[in-house]
């Protein structure tokens, strides 16, 4: 990323807001001509850089905006729009080997419907995501082999039909560009042969129904693969080695250093930095360590809140170690011990295809740990107790559903490292424990969760087998420590993903309902930290996607929707967390990335190094629908008048954020309690406003809400 001085004495005698045509030579060598606005590009311009990458096209204060054209040396070219600097939109890409990519951008990845012409004569037409053919699609190869279907992650993957050039074709189930599954061979002369497919020729299973007498008996399925598919490899995409967003050149001496009045402020002037919290006033503050561990706003006379001061208590890790002494000591280690046992039992290797029996409530094991141990058990220093597993062959699937590696499973919460222990959040009571690494929540059940989960497990295996984006909360196991002797005390417990197992600080998060009876912190303004969870009628946002995320967020909250709706699930919540990019905004209702005067001490991170974020193989596999999302949010403001207003109105401030957000608490139903709930509380409240109403009316409340605080940002 260049740095660009754009210090002219023109400038400042020019009248602010006047758009006039500049050449401007920087000192880095770099060349830019074409239209000109208060110290920065804005209009139609030219930028060559002196390694011979060139940029022509529209501008935005100072920003890549619009329709234009960058070239590198190579000979790469794109053409198309622009969005804050990153090829965003409808564009035209041809890399330096002559591959053509045509169709959707979002933030340098191909994402959406497009078109990918390959120069040894091969073509893709269908859905991108994140870089890679994921979606429907259909690949043709030069031999004119050409398969329709599902795709994931850049490879055939789930329902699609293979049809080679010669008349022969096979329907049925992919998996990492190979059949897997169910599905059907048919020759060109009627003769097919239909079975369960694996590469392993143990697991390979079927019969072959020749069309006459004279089929080929000596025809092996494993041909199919070895054979057939041999000449059907899915071309690669060249990567782009330098992207647009990361030429883009920091301007110096931009407008953001001028004042309203148009004059340049003093160089010994702190620039000012814009509050991040979107609870304070709209006043520009300061933000300053003030010497006793928290950040505390500039309270001068000219910025002074009527809130008055702003203290953010530091982010540090959440909950209390478990400890030797702690009371619930022995109650980790019997965890952690089952845990172990269970998960490192030796298992037959499981197909996805689960038999009903796998679902039944009765299917569940005890195991006794002795303290002295036993043939299947070790020693150790707690008490005695017996161990349950409920439906461990279904528990063991979906930990491979969810790409969960046994061994980083076992590590995670049987390490040497102890649990933590976190207050409850709710008004459950139930206990909250979080492994060391973060990357688990266990939490303990009541009975009757624990039912509803048994109850409405095949539902929810088949709803997240389905739905790969599903945003519903990830169970990995569910289990049972039954003290022995006097007491027989149960403690049923279920092992969930964090959803905030992320390397970002969460600086702001947020349960939400849809509904506004008690959905309000109880905590002064003075406690709330970054590990507060703030609720509906405190939530002073809207938040921005993307118009692909957004669309892919509308399908999949309908989709989690429709699936608690019909297993009779209510008062569940999206759990949002933030983490703000930057911690300055301009006046201006453009976005923060834009013209700025970089601070000492300012820690966010770089466009360059944004882009190596997205780009970086294992932070793109991580980037999905609620995780790792880059957003907007623009911060919102309630009415005086308005106590109950759950959206506030938009102000024009926009913050550039990564989200993170999943559907929690979807364990429970409205049984007798809950009808009973809300027939009390109707009587003294608004019907509407409270959270105990009938799943269907709950759903559509809660959708309502939803989109009304996500939209698309445009």
């Amino acid at each position: 990323m260049s740095v660009a001085h754009a210090d002219d004495a023109d400038d400042y005698s020019r009248p602010t807001g006047e758009t006039y045509h500049a050449e401007k030579a920087l000192p880095s060598g770099d060349f830019y001509t074409g239209q000109w606005r208060d110290n920065l590009p804005h209009g139609h311009g030219k930028y060559l850089w002196t390694d011979g990458c060139m940029y022509v096209g529209e501008w935005h204060r100072g920003k890549t905006m619009g329709k234009g054209r960058f070239s590198w040396p190579s000979g790469a070219t794109y053409e198309g729009d622009f969005k804050n600097g990153y090829m965003d939109g409808k564009g035209t890409y041809i890399d330096s080997s002559g591959d053509l990519y045509r169709g959707s951008w979002v933030m340098n990845l191909r994402h959406g419907q497009g078109t990918k012409s390959y120069v040894n004569g091969d073509c893709y037409d269908g859905e991108w995501r994140r870089g890679l053919q994921d979606g429907h699609g259909r690949y043709q190869w030069k031999n004119e082999n050409h398969y329709i279907g599902q795709w994931k992650n850049g490879m055939m993957n789930g329902n699609g039909t293979m049809i080679w050039s010669n008349g022969n074709r096979y329907d049925g189930s992919w998996e990492d560009s190979a059949p897997k599954g169910n599905g059907t061979f048919r020759w060109s002369d009627g003769s097919f042969y239909v079975g369960v497919w694996s590469k392993d020729p143990k697991e390979q299973n079927g019969t072959y129904y020749p069309s006459t007498s004279t089929g080929n008996f000596d025809w092996q399925p494993q041909q199919v693969f070895y054979v057939d598919l041999s000449e059907c490899v899915v071309c690669t995409c060249q990567r782009i080695p330098v992207l647009p967003s990361q030429k883009m050149p920091v301007w110096y001496g931009s407008s953001s250093e001028q004042s309203s009045s148009g004059n340049r402020t003093k160089s010994s002037e702190r620039p000012r930095r814009r509050s991040v919290d979107g609870r304070v006033s709209n006043a520009e503050m300061e933000l300053r360590n003030n010497g006793s561990g928290y950040l505390q706003v500039d309270d001068t006379e000219s910025n002074r809140s009527p809130l008055g001061p702003l203290r953010i208590q530091p982010a540090k890790k959440q909950g209390q170690t478990i400890s030797k002494g702690h009371k619930n000591y022995d109650l980790m280690l019997n965890l952690q011990l089952g845990i172990r046992h269970s998960v490192g039992r030796p298992a037959p290797a499981t197909s996805l295809d689960l038999k009903a029996s796998a679902f039944d409530p009765k299917e569940k094991l005890w195991t006794k740990f002795p303290s002295e141990g036993s043939k299947y058990t070790p020693p150790h220093q707690s008490c005695e107790f017996k161990w349950k597993d409920y439906c461990p062959v279904v528990f063991r699937t979906l930990r491979k559903l969810f790409n969960v590696d046994a061994a980083d499973y076992m590590l995670s919460i049987c390490g040497n490292d102890a649990l933590r222990e976190l207050s409850s959040p709710g008004k459950s009571g139930s206990f909250f424990y979080l492994t060391n690494d973060d990357r688990y929540m266990i939490k303990t059940m009541k009975k009757a969760e624990t039912k509803v989960l048994i109850r409405m497990l095949p539902a929810y295996y088949n709803h997240v087998r389905a739905c790969e984006n599903t945003l519903v909360t990830k169970f990995f196991g569910l289990h049972c420590v039954k003290l022995t002797g006097t007491a027989q005390k149960k403690v049923r417990f279920v092992i969930m993903g964090n959803l905030f197992c992320t390397g970002h600080s969460i600086h702001r998060r947020f349960d939400l309902k849809g509904s506004s009876h008690g959905r309000l912190t109880t905590k002064p303004e003075s406690e709330i930290d970054p590990n507060t969870t703030l609720k509906d009628l405190d939530l002073n946002f809207l938040f921005r996607l993307q118009k692909n995320w957004f669309q892919e967020f509308c399908r999949q909250v309908d989709k989690d929707c429709e699936f608690l709706e019909q297993e009779r699930i209510m008062d569940y919540s999206l759990l949002v967390g933030l983490h703000f990019r930057e911690s300055s905004c301009n006046n201006s209702a453009t976005p923060t990335s834009g013209a700025r005067t970089p601070t000492a001490g300012d820690n966010r991170p770089s466009r360059g190094e944004m882009d190596r974020f997205l780009l970086d193989a294992s932070k793109l596999a991580s980037m999905q629908l609620g995780i790792n999302m880059p957003a907007r949010v623009e911060r919102t403001v309630r009415r005086s008048d308005a106590e109950n207003q759950l959206v506030g109105e938009p102000t024009g401030e926009f913050y550039d954020v990564i989200l993170y957000f999943g559907v929690i608490d979807i364990l429970q139903d409205y049984d007798i309690s809950k009808k009973l709930e809300h027939a009390y509380k109707s009587m003294q409240y608004d019907p509407t406003s409270i959270s105990a109403v009938d799943p269907k009316q709950y759903s559509r409340r809660f959708r309502d809400f939803i989109f009304r605080i996500f939209v698309e940002d445009t």
